[in-house]
């Protein structure tokens, strides 16, 4: 299950690995994990996909 925090500037979520998104498993997203828990944040500002910063 899901855990979703509305943040100015963002959303963070709390997943298991089982639910992480394609973006997430592969850290184009900001990710920390602790425990089984991976926190994500995902911002408002957009960037393109094509952008492999991350």
């Amino acid at each position: 299950m899901t855990v979703r925090i509305k943040l100015p500037g963002g959303i963070l979520k709390m997943k298991v690995y089982r639910e992480l998104r394609d973006r997430e498993r592969a850290r184009r997203v900001p990710v920390m994990k602790m425990g089984s828990l991976y926190f994500i944040w995902w911002s408002n500002r957009r960037r393109p996909l094509n952008d492999r910063r991350r």
